[in-house]
């Protein structure tokens, strides 16, 4: 935590008691949560905490590069504590999302298949299917 403090002061970004919350839950969080389900934990420690404070501090975070968007068709956008490089495991029937980490898929080899005068400054690869929970609950229905 205190490596984010000290990016934070190296930014200018005002380290509020409401973005060190929103960090924190976001930093230990494994399911790639929405700003409402992240609004739900932190609301637990800071009750007097808004939705629109969540939305604004994710924001915030992601465009500092401290969180990334996991970008889902199906549902709220999803956000993760991991802005490194890599892909995701979309459940259809959940939502449920899990890291890949697969770097033969980085950018710079998918970026092989662009025409020359494109440049890429990242890429993401999203895996759809089913989870194991949700495969068999299929096969037994």
């Amino acid at each position: 935590m205190s490596g984010f403090v000290l990016a934070c002061k190296e930014r200018g970004l005002r380290l509020t008691h409401q973005r060190l919350e929103v960090y924190r839950a976001l930093a230990k969080a494994k399911d790639h949560p929405s700003a409402e389900m992240l609004y739900q934990r932190v609301r637990k420690r800071v009750p007097t905490i808004s939705l629109d404070t969540v939305y604004r501090t994710l924001g915030s975070l992601e465009e500092e590069g401290f969180i990334a968007r996991v970008g889902t068709a199906m549902s709220s956008a999803r956000f993760e504590f991991n802005p490194e490089p890599h892909h995701h495991f979309v459940c259809v029937r959940c939502g449920g999302i899990r890291d890949v980490e697969a770097h033969s898929l980085g950018h710079d080899a998918l970026a092989k298949y662009l025409p020359k005068s494109y440049h890429v400054l990242s890429s993401h690869v999203e895996f759809r299917g089913l989870c194991p929970d949700c495969l068999e609950k299929t096969s037994k229905s």
